[in-house]
């Protein structure tokens, strides 16, 4: 099996020689950029698995790098940022970004969240013929040419909002969605009118956590990202590394 490709963007000296130093003795294969520009090239040239990337660069922001490699590619991008600002992390993952990392953080944390993108890489490579039709993980299946859901064999019955919301959520799993990514693509709409669609989109985010969770206080499918958004969990894989409520 071939070796992951990482390529990882930091202009700071010492917390790049860290992430060298960690992907390496992971024997995982790696490229660094160091700057915006060198970040994009090499993205086109290497073709990377993931990217983990700062924001703070020296010849452009990383919000600009996310939207212009958004542009041709879907590979995972995982954000590495000393911004603990919700507003930047909400902007981010706008932008494209797959999840969120704060400086300073843990080798195992940033290894953890490095492990869950590569499972994404290889499950949407398996899955993507299979997922035009039908869409399973763990016990939840989606039979999208029938336009119907199911838990552990029994049929969810969803209004057609929390259908198109399993669904989008689906589409997208591992990744962090948020409130108004969502609002977008369910109700339509610009960012300014999403503010007023946000209590709907809590209240059928709650009645299909009701029929889709088998005990709410421990969700196995959907995570909430506080202020930000919705993940829905690859079962059995993603590991409890945020609050869920």
């Amino acid at each position: 099996m071939n070796k992951p490709q990482i390529l990882f963007v930091e202009d700071d000296t010492a917390v790049g020689n860290l992430i060298a130093t960690t992907l390496e003795t992971q024997n995982y294969q790696f490229h660094r950029a160091k700057n915006g520009q060198q970040a994009i090239l090499d993205a086109l040239s290497c073709r990377p698995d993931v990217m983990l990337l700062d924001l703070g660069l020296p010849d452009m922001d990383g919000i600009e790098i996310i939207k212009k490699v958004r542009s041709w590619s879907n590979m995972p991008i995982i954000v590495v940022s000393a911004r603990a600002d919700d507003r930047d992390k909400v902007t981010a993952l706008d932008a494209g970004a797959d999840d969120y990392l704060t400086k300073p953080f843990s080798v195992d944390e940033l290894l953890a969240r490095l492990r869950v993108a590569l499972r994404r890489v290889r499950y949407d490579s398996q899955k993507t013929s299979e997922a035009s039709a039908r869409y399973q993980n763990g016990g939840l299946v989606i039979d999208y040419a029938a336009g119907c859901a199911y838990r552990d064999g029994q049929e969810l019955h969803l209004t057609p909002i929390e259908y198109k919301l399993l669904c989008l959520l689906a589409k997208n799993t591992g990744k962090v969605l948020t409130h108004n990514y969502i609002i977008s693509e369910i109700w339509g709409g610009s960012a300014d009118s999403a503010a007023a669609e946000l209590p709907s989109l809590r209240v059928f985010m709650a009645t299909l956590r009701k029929k889709l969770e088998a005990d709410q206080s421990h969700p196995q499918y959907i995570q909430t990202h506080i202020g930000i958004g919705y993940r829905m969990i690859q079962c059995g894989k993603e590991p409890e590394a945020q609050e869920n409520s």
